[in-house]
């Protein structure tokens, strides 16, 4: 019922209003849609008749909406990957086209949520209500929108942060044998964010479930998870739900980035990524390569990867950080899949299984580890007090190896072994438990003056506790300076030993006479 006066006027812009009504209701009914009809379907792989003007990468429809990925066009098929449990499809479903391409809501209210690869929630929590919507399968940003890496992404872990760093926008390959502590380390650099205005995303690919809630638990219990999202794509999830993860994952992140915002993001791990996808590629018919890898592993990777960038001011500024991760067998550096993700990022944090079972913690190898862009963003502190410290800790590693050939030692070798052990056993860190930039440079200063070298091994847990306890009650404009990038002075390295020597003095006694 339409409530107007009598005048001829409103009646029929009454009338108009409701015919529009009607009409709009009726477009689905008059719409013509194009569907095809599945011929034959087998592990989330269906083969389709018909649709002759569906495009590659196109979203169709499956009875109980569905979803399958167009990825195959051949002359007389097409080969739709299914990203939901297929089931309940057999040979003569009809199939219907949508005309889109795969999106994924974004915005804040992701923050804190855990979801699947194609943004449906996974933490009774509630339904997600965001505005926008952005195609997973995005162009990287063109070299002339990008920056140079300038600024310090600091993961809280002293070997990394001084001999490895990280930059914002930059891509560290995060690599090992299984259970060499990985994602540890990928966890604590996002704990470490929490004050820090970064955002953090974490893409669970093919991981157990277990594994994957006890990684949001340690968030939740570190603070961390009110500033991230997690994507999970579980083991038993269909291989093309696995193979979309990290693009829908780093659709969502440069939302933020592209806001000016700067972003984490963690892809555990790529190598079942490039399984996912070679299973895919396999059962479509596509041919096999190397390792029976399809010939675009390297394309699938690089795209996804080349997403991570520091944009220019004129586009917001923002950054979006990758750690991505894989798993390598037997130390084998030089397989396929590690080769293809070295060449590709800018450096690699590589964790040794020897080093594990010693107890060295986190298990980096130095020798093996670079970083290509991230010793620009290092902030000059570390540089003054650490400057030397890589050449010299690789060496000692070389060292020490040649010297259990041998019984007799001069001083001078011996010295240098002593003091690499020191150096070793200080860049020893627990699990969450990230140290602020102030400390690092004060734990690192004590052991390359050689503060340390008096003390036995087992002391010198002891002797960091201390030196950092110093520190955080040490003057607030030093520790404010050394964070903010200035250079130290000489003022301020005879501050900073001071505060050192008040800590270790009564550990060391008489035996520097508070000179080390």
């Amino acid at each position: 019922m339409c409530h107007s006066d009598d005048s001829l006027k409103s009646l029929l812009e009454c009338t108009s209003r409701t015919l529009d009504d009607v009409l709009d209701r009726q477009k689905p009914l008059l719409s013509v849609q194009e569907y095809g009809t599945v011929r034959s379907i087998a592990q989330s792989i269906a083969r389709v008749d018909g649709m002759p003007g569906v495009k590659a990468e196109e979203i169709v429809l499956f009875p109980g909406n569905a979803i399958g990925l167009v990825l195959n066009m051949d002359p007389h098929e097409v080969g739709v990957v299914c990203l939901d449990p297929s089931d309940h499809i057999k040979a003569g479903t009809e199939v219907y086209r949508t005309g889109r391409v795969l999106d994924v809501p974004v915005g804040e209210e992701l923050l804190g949520r855990i979801v699947d690869p194609l943004g449906r929630p996974l933490d009774n929590v509630g339904p997600l209500h965001t505005a926008q919507r952005r195609i997973v399968e995005r162009d990287a940003p063109a070299i002339m929108d990008r920056d140079p890496v300038t600024v310090p992404l600091q993961t809280g872990i002293k070997v990394i942060d001084a001999l490895i760093p990280i930059g914002r926008g930059q891509r560290e390959l995060i690599l090992g044998d299984r259970q060499t502590g990985k994602t540890a380390v990928a966890l604590d650099t996002i704990i470490n964010q929490v004050g820090k205005s970064v955002i953090c995303v974490y893409c669970a690919i093919g991981q157990r479930g277990s594994a994957v809630a006890k990684v949001v638990s340690d968030l939740k219990r570190h603070g961390a998870m009110g500033f991230s999202i997690v994507v999970v794509a579980e083991g038993d999830d269909p291989p093309g739900l696995q193979f979309v993860a990290p693009y829908a994952a780093t659709s969502m992140a440069e939302y933020f980035m592209e806001w000016g915002r700067d972003v984490l993001i963690v892809y555990d791990d790529l190598t079942r990524h490039a399984v996912a996808y070679r299973e895919l590629s396999l059962l479509l018919r596509r041919p096999p390569g190397r390792e029976a890898f399809p010939g675009d592993i390297f394309y699938i990777h690089s795209r996804l990867l080349e997403r991570s960038t520091h944009l220019r001011g004129e586009l917001g500024g923002g950054s979006l950080t990758a750690l991505p991760i894989i798993e390598t067998e037997a130390e084998n550096l030089s397989a396929y899949i590690p080769t293809n993700l070295i060449s590709i990022t800018d450096g690699q944090i590589y964790l040794s299984p020897l080093m594990f079972q010693k107890g060295i913690l986190p298990a980096v190898d130095v020798g093996k580890s670079v970083s290509r862009v991230g010793g620009k963003t290092q902030l000059s502190a570390y540089r003054a007090v650490a400057g030397d410290l890589r050449l010299a800790y690789a060496q000692f590693e070389e060292l020490e190896t040649f010297s259990r050939f041998g019984t007799r030692l001069d001083e001078a070798t011996r010295q240098t072994l002593e003091r690499g052990r020191r150096v070793r056993e200080s860049l020893k860190q627990r699990q969450f438990d990230p140290m602020p930039v102030a400390e690092q440079i004060a734990v690192l200063l004590a052991v390359t003056s050689g503060w340390l070298d008096f003390l036995d091994l087992e002391a010198v847990t002891r002797a960091e506790a201390a030196v950092r306890e110093v520190i955080r009650k040490g003057p607030r404009d030093l520790l404010e300076r050394i964070e903010s990038g200035v250079s130290l002075d000489e003022a301020d390295r005879k501050a900073l030993l001071s505060m050192v020597e008040k800590a270790l003095s009564p550990m060391t006694g008489e035996a520097v006479d508070g000179n080390p």
